[in-house]
């Protein structure tokens, strides 16, 4: 199988924590998505456009990162159960990994864009709303995270895989401030093997837009 991503994409590295976690050999792809040739390409493949994409042997396609970490799960027992346990359990962990995705990462993700734009061009609600976003955010996991390994306890899941991206973003763009359970959460994050080759990957872009900002 085929994963089309960007090292930097926050959601590619969700998906590739993931993979990672259950030892699933893949055939990277990374698509360029800043070069118009190299983005029209991708989206003669996968119209919408967005990575990650996850293309298996028989051509199927499996877009979005919480689908492809579900596919991932599911077909590899090796490493943790990224949704483990009983029906209630396994909607708590969707529903962290959601709150994850809609109020977490994107409000970094935006933050994180618009940070790039010359000052004059930043959309100042859009960020007022965003760090909002990230200040209840940071409140919710910090107490979630009070007598946690993990957001759902002693179990590494899909919603460690999709926290751990923006919180490495925040670091700059919004720190942590006092929130140190969340802040021990994070470091424990950032060392996972999983992670720790994401981010080599990664890294030498990030570096390279910010030479370049």
């Amino acid at each position: 199988m085929k994963l089309y991503y960007l090292p930097i994409s926050t959601y590619s590295q969700k998906a590739l924590i993931a993979l990672n976690e259950k030892e699933l050999s893949f055939e990277p792809e990374i698509v360029a998505l800043g070069n118009e040739e190299a983005r029209q390409k991708y989206r003669d493949i996968y119209p919408i456009g967005k990575v990650p994409l996850l293309v298996l042997d028989n051509g199927h396609m499996i877009p979005e990162s919480t689908i492809i970490v579900e596919y991932a799960n599911q077909v590899s027992d090796k490493g943790p159960d990224l949704i483990p346990g009983d029906a209630d359990n396994r909607r708590q962990v969707r529903f962290r990994d959601r709150m994850m995705d809609l109020y977490l990462n994107d409000s970094v993700s935006s933050l994180f864009f618009e940070s790039r734009k010359p000052q004059a061009e930043q959309n100042q609600n859009l960020i007022d709303k965003s760090r909002e976003k990230i200040d209840v955010m940071f409140g919710y996991m910090d107490s979630e995270l009070a007598e946690r390994t993990w957001l759902m306890g002693d179990d590494f899941t899909m919603a460690d895989c999709a926290a751990a991206a923006p919180l490495f973003y925040a670091q700059e763009l919004h720190p942590f401030g006092d929130k140190s359970n969340l802040a021990h959460y994070a470091r424990r994050l950032f060392e996972r093997p999983s992670y720790q080759s994401v981010l080599a990957e990664a890294l030498p872009m990030l570096e390279k837009m910010r030479a370049q900002h």
